[in-house]
C-alpha cells in the first residue's frame, strides 16, 4: 500500500514541503523521512484517514527538528514553528496543491536541459537516483552530482518556487513540455516503457493542473497515440516499421484517449507543434492513412519549427503520394549526414527505386549510426534482403 501512496503522493508532498520550507534539498530530505516513518507506523497502526496531510505535517515537523538541531537559520526556524500546530490528522483540503510550482522550478531555464530532466523525474516522478541513472546510462555518482548541481543552482540563483507571470507563461511552459517530450522519447525510442509511461503520467498531471493551455493536452495526445503502437513496434527483438505493424496489437483505449485529447486541444485553439504532431499521429492510426494530409501537416510543422528532421518525415509521406523518386529528391537536399534515420530513409527509397548498390551503402551507414539493438537487427535484415 505504501508503494502506491508514494507513487501517488510524492509530488504533492514534496511540492507542499518545498513551498513551506523554501528549500528543495531540505524538502526532499523531510519527505523521505516522512515516508520512512510512515512505513514503520502505518505497518503497525494502519494508515491515517488523510495520508497526504499526515505525510506533509510529519515532513514539516522533521524539517523543523533538523533546523533546530543544526542551530542555524534561527529566524527561519521561528517562522516555520508557527505552522507546527497543525495536527497530524489534518484534512487534505488544508494542504495547498503546489505541484505546478514544482514543475516550473524543475524546468527553470537557468538549469541545464539534462538537469531539468533529472530533477523532473526525481521530484515529480519519484524515481530514485539509481533509476534515473540507469535510464540515461550514467553511473549513480554522476547522476547524484547532476542532481546536486541542479539543487545548488536553484539555491544560488534564488530561483523562485512560483508559477510564472501570465506574460512569461507561454515561454516557460514550452520548456516544461519539451522536458516531458524528451523523457517520453528517451523511453519510447530506446525501448524503456517505464520512462515513456512516466512522461505520460506527468503529462496527465500537467493537463489537470493547466486545463486551459491548449498545447498541454496536445502533447499528452501525441504521447498516447505514439505509445498505443508500442506493443507492435518490435517483433522478435527487431524494429517493425509502421506499414508492417500488426494493428490488432495497438491499444485502442489509448488511441481513443489520444483523439479525445486532440479534440479538446483543438477546441482550445491549439495550433502549435504538439497539436500538429498529434494530428499526424491520429491520421496514422486510421485503417487507411491519408498520406496527402500527412504530408500537408508535416509541411505545416516544418514552417513552425524549421527542422530538417521534419522535412525528412515529410519525404516519407511524399513517397506514398508522389513516389520514391520525388521523395528521394527531397531527402537528398537535406544536410543530415550524421542522423541515422536520414540514411535508413534514403536506403528504403533507393531500394524501392531498384538501386541496390546505393541502398546497400545507405543501409550500412545507418547501421553504423544505429543506437539500439532492435534497429540494428532490422537494418541487418534489410541488407540481407537486397
Amino acid at each position: 500500500m505504501l508503494d502506491q501512496v508514494f507513487r501517488d503522493e510524492w509530488p504533492r508532498v514534496l511540492a507542499s514541503l518545498t513551498g513551506f520550507l523554501g528549500d528543495i534539498d531540505l524538502a526532499e530530505e523531510a519527505a523521505q523521512e516522512a515516508f520512512a516513518v510512515a512505513a514503520e507506523r502505518w505497518g503497525r497502526d494502519g494508515p491515517p484517514a488523510s495520508p497526504r496531510a499526515w505525510l506533509v505535517v510529519t515532513g514539516r515537523n522533521r524539517a523543523i527538528d533538523r533546523l533546530r538541531r543544526d542551530r542555524v537559520l534561527a529566524e527561519k526556524t521561528r517562522l516555520l514553528d508557527q505552522g507546527r500546530s497543525a495536527e497530524v490528522t489534518a484534512d487534505e483540503t488544508s494542504i495547498p496543491d503546489e505541484r505546478l510550482e514544482l514543475v516550473f522550478l524543475c524546468c527553470h531555464p537557468a538549469l541545464a536541459p539534462e538537469a531539468q530532466v533529472a530533477l523532473t523525474l526525481r521530484s515529480l516522478g519519484g524515481l530514485s537516483t539509481s533509476e534515473i541513472a540507469r535510464a540515461f546510462l550514467v553511473s549513480d555518482e554522476t547522476m547524484k552530482r547532476r542532481l546536486s548541481r541542479a539543487r545548488n543552482k536553484i539555491r544560488a540563483a534564488a530561483i523562485p518556487f512560483a508559477v510564472p507571470r501570465a506574460d512569461l507563461l507561454p515561454a516557460r511552459l514550452s520548456a516544461v513540455l519539451s522536458v516531458l517530450y524528451l523523457i517520453f522519447n528517451q523511453g519510447y525510442g530506446d525501448g524503456r516503457p517505464d520512462l515513456a509511461a512516466e512522461a505520460i503520467r506527468l503529462g496527465r498531471l500537467l493537463t489537470d493542473l493547466l486545463p486551459d493551455q491548449p498545447e498541454v493536452p496536445a502533447l499528452l495526445a501525441l504521447m498516447l497515440l505514439h505509445d498505443s503502437r508500442r506493443a507492435s513496434r518490435t517483433r522478435d527483438g527487431e524494429l517493425v516499421p509502421l506499414p508492417e505493424q500488426d494493428r490488432r496489437a495497438w491499444d485502442t483505449a489509448q488511441i481513443g484517449q489520444g483523439r479525445a485529447l486532440l479534440d479538446r486541444a483543438t477546441a482550445l485553439g491549439a495550433r502549435g507543434p504538439y497539436a500538429v504532431q498529434a494530428a499526424i499521429a491520429a491520421l496514422q492510426t486510421e485503417p487507411e492513412i491519408d498520406w496527402p494530409a500527412v504530408a500537408a501537416l508535416y509541411g505545416r510543422l516544418r514552417d513552425l519549427v524549421g527542422s530538417p528532421v521534419v522535412e525528412l518525415n515529410r519525404a516519407v509521406a511524399i513517397a506514398e503520394t508522389d513516389g520514391p523518386a520525388a521523395a528521394l529528391a527531397t531527402v537528398d537536399a537535406l544536410d543530415l549526414d550524421h542522423y541515422r534515420y536520414f540514411h535508413s530513409t534514403r536506403a528504403e527509397l533507393l531500394r524501392r527505386l531498384g538501386d541496390v548498390a546505393a541502398a546497400r551503402a545507405a543501409y550500412r551507414k545507418a547501421l553504423d549510426l544505429a543506437t539500439t539493438d532492435p534497429e540494428r537487427r532490422f537494418l541487418r535484415r534489410r541488407l540481407t534482403e537486397l
